[in-house]
């Protein structure tokens, strides 16, 4: 049987129609309303009446629809227009493994270096108070203390701003943050579902009933 397809419902929204209108159907016996789905007319019966009258059904939801649809291309749009960002490795430096390793190894060289220095120094000061090269390696030992605590401040600043740069933004004040692309899209959908629903198929549903209904009227002398 040929089924009708409405001018503004898109092919690719055939199915979510056709869900819903099953959802409904199947909830039809606890419906007071639908009482004679099912004996009146089968549910096969009714389901072919409504795709066969789509385009009657869903202009009842047409406002939600077009609503839903501009939401989705928005949503492709922006996908679609988002490129992830690629850092540019094709100029000659040093990458950030190279950078890293030079952080951490310069404070612990500095730091082995200015130990063995004031050590040394310190015993060469100890047994020769008025040797110049024992005060000269305590000199080149605080120098490279200083280095390595340099190198230390350095090392933590740098783990600071790795933390700050990759933790989540914070929601800005002065209102709620706005709903996502994804959440914005599925509220549409709902919104539309819920339309085609009250406002389509469940009428349609009840004027085939009542118009396949036995008269109720007095019955004649």
């Amino acid at each position: 049987m040929h089924m009708n397809v409405a001018p503004h419902l898109l092919t690719e929204d055939r199915a979510e129609y056709e869900r819903v209108l099953d959802d409904a159907l199947s909830t039809a016996h606890a419906r007071p309303d639908l009482a004679g789905a099912g004996t009146r007319l089968t549910l096969a019966q009714l389901r072919s009446l409504t795709l066969n009258a789509t385009t009657l059904v869903t202009s009842a939801a047409a406002s939600e629809y077009d609503h839903f649809v501009k939401v989705r291309e928005q949503n492709r749009a922006a996908l679609g227009t988002r490129a992830p960002a690629s850092p540019d490795r094709s100029g000659p430096g040093p990458g950030p493994g190279v950078v890293a390793i030079f952080t951490v190894m310069v404070p612990v060289l500095a730091g082995a270096a200015a130990v063995i220095f004031l050590l040394v120094g310190a015993v060469l000061h100890a047994l020769a108070p008025t040797a110049v090269f024992g005060a000269t390696l305590l000199t080149a030992g605080l120098v490279f203390g200083a280095v390595a605590a340099a190198g230390l401040l350095g090392a933590a600043a740098g783990l600071l701003v790795t933390a700050l740069r990759n933790s989540p933004a914070e929601v800005s004040a002065g209102g709620p943050p706005a709903a996502a692309p994804d959440d914005e899209l599925s509220l549409a959908r709902e919104a539309w579902r819920r339309a085609l629903l009250e406002r389509g198929i469940l009428p349609f549903l009840r004027d085939v009933l009542a118009a396949t209904g036995p008269p109720t009227g007095p019955p004649g002398p």
